[in-house]
């Protein structure tokens, strides 16, 4: 590595730690100023939200006057995985190169390419929801699969098990409310017979009650909390009524 390409990197990293980009993190690995790793966090309104992307950045020792090579590590569904990937900035194009350009300008184009649609090698084509589905595994990849990640970001291994410990948290918790809804949706309905009731006027009025009831169960399997209240009391009347119809006269 020349002394010149060293003295350039040096000092984008230093501008990198104090004007960070958004959504990417870039820092040289500790044996090889040349070998850089960058990890880039979904924007959000795209199908890469909330996913961390780990990939490469590998400079010629002609840096500034070479182009590097770029790599994605972390399965994306936009890039092949570990495949140099073809940009107007990187080794693909050494014509179109230019100096003035930094590791910050390098990692903000594949950012803008990454969320756009156009094609080029090493992109690869799947459906939103992959990409969506690989953005929701992205940092369980990263902590467990990754060994290169771990080694260069071990911070944010931490942070990653937090978030991990957290999501499953959250995912426990959607699939027990899914399974109590499933109970209650299967437990079989309770009527009693309105055909007992003698009475012209309290078979009507119990008719009414336990359509209403049924009204306000449909309304509890929507989520509605209010009408679950209210079917609690319109069953309770009901049955009370029922009770009171059905008792000895003295």
């Amino acid at each position: 590595m020349s002394q010149q390409a060293y003295k350039r990197l040096a000092k984008e990293y230093k501008q990198i730690r104090e004007n960070p980009p958004p959504f990417i993190i870039a820092r040289p690995s500790e044996s090889n100023m040349l070998d850089w790793h960058y990890v880039i966090t979904g924007p959000p309104g795209t199908p890469y939200e909330g996913g961390q992307y780990h990939g490469r950045v590998t400079f010629p020792p002609e840096y500034p006057f070479k182009p590097p090579r770029i790599r994605m590590c972390t399965p994306s569904g936009r890039f092949e995985v570990n495949q140099r990937i073809c940009l107007s900035m990187s080794d693909f194009h050494e014509e179109l190169w230019n100096p003035s350009w930094s590791v910050a300008t390098i990692i903000n184009g594949l950012l803008s390419f990454m969320t756009g649609d156009e094609r080029t090698t090493g992109s690869i084509v799947t459906p939103e929801s992959t990409k969506r589905e690989l953005a929701r595994r992205s940092k369980y990849f990263n902590l467990y699969s990754n060994v290169a990640f771990k080694e260069n970001f071990p911070d944010l291994c931490e942070q990653n098990k937090k978030d991990i410990a957290e999501l499953e948290k959250q995912e426990a918790s959607r699939k027990q409310q899914v399974a109590a809804k499933k109970e209650e949706d299967e437990k079989p309905e309770v009527t009693t017979s309105i055909d007992s009731i003698k009475d012209p006027e309290d078979r009507i009025r119990a008719e009414e009650l336990q359509e209403n009831a049924k009204k306000a169960k449909n309304e509890v399997r929507n989520g509605t909390s209010s009408l679950f209240k209210l079917c609690v009391v319109a069953i309770a009347i009901f049955l009370g009524m029922m009770v009171k119809l059905n008792a000895p006269q003295a």
